[in-house]
């Protein structure tokens, strides 16, 4: 691991690209099918894009940060950075696979590293129903949205919506409702890795819903399912002492 080879990639602010340029002057940059490890420059928006544009790749992804919170990225230090690669902790993730079929029957697939959502599309609630392993679990959910999340997205819009954070290496799904109406007090639940979560919008032509995977939208949804691919491995290197499960569980103390 020595002469690792880096592929060097960031996103287009001027900070990243300025950070991305130094990077490729002392450690040198490689193709992202000849190179060791893909270093992305950015924030956590870029993590994701790098992540999904390569998540069939099979290479390990750093991340240095040059966005706002950076919950997935390395500090942005020039210093000894092939030594912090070889050093780095693992932390191994899986996405969603999203199937959503849309008011005209059209079927979209995608793959949401965080969470697949549900969102409404007009000033009304929406009204969903919610399935899982095929069992209806909640017969009419009214609310703003709801989601399932992955434990890599638990402190992302997960959290934001009060659901709970998930251990990296917890073999669950958080599914979260977002702003519930109806039942009021219904916060949510755990469930199963490999649980089949199937989403039916309730009267969609008054009540139009978006489903969302990641930043990806298909609108006026009508039917969704979502389950965990573990076929796709994604591997994140984070600096010794700042492993993914230590940040999420200091989240979870709030610091």
């Amino acid at each position: 691991m020595a002469d690792q080879r880096l592929c060097i990639l960031s996103s287009a602010k001027p900070q990243a690209v300025e950070t991305a340029q130094k990077l490729r002057a002392r450690f040198g940059d490689h193709g992202p099918a000849d190179c060791d490890v893909i270093v992305a420059v950015g924030g956590d928006g870029f993590m994701l894009e790098t992540l999904r544009a390569y998540m069939k790749a099979g290479k390990p992804v750093y991340g240095v940060n040059c966005g706002t919170v950076g919950f997935l990225m390395n500090a942005a230090d020039l210093d000894d950075l092939p030594l912090r690669i070889r050093e780095a902790e693992k932390a191994v993730i899986h996405p969603l696979s999203m199937k959503a079929v849309d008011e005209a029957g059209e079927t979209h697939f995608a793959l949401a590293i965080n969470e697949v959502s549900l969102f409404r599309q007009t000033r009304q609630s929406a009204r969903v129903r919610i399935l899982v392993n095929g069992k209806v679990r909640m017969e009419s959910l009214i609310c703003d949205g709801v989601l399932l999340s992955t434990p890599a997205g638990s402190t992302a819009y997960n959290l934001s919506a009060h659901g709970p954070i998930l251990p990296i290496s917890a073999e669950l799904l958080a599914l979260t409702p977002i702003s519930a109406f109806r039942p009021r007090r219904w916060k949510g639940a755990l469930l199963p890795h490999d649980a089949v979560v199937r989403f039916e919008a309730l009267e969609p032509d008054q009540r139009p819903v978006s489903a969302v995977a990641d930043n990806q939208e298909v609108r006026n949804a009508v039917a969704v399912e979502a389950r965990e691919n573990r076929d796709i491995s994604m591997t994140l290197l984070f600096d010794r002492g700042q492993s993914l499960d230590e940040r999420i569980l200091r989240e979870q103390f709030d610091y």
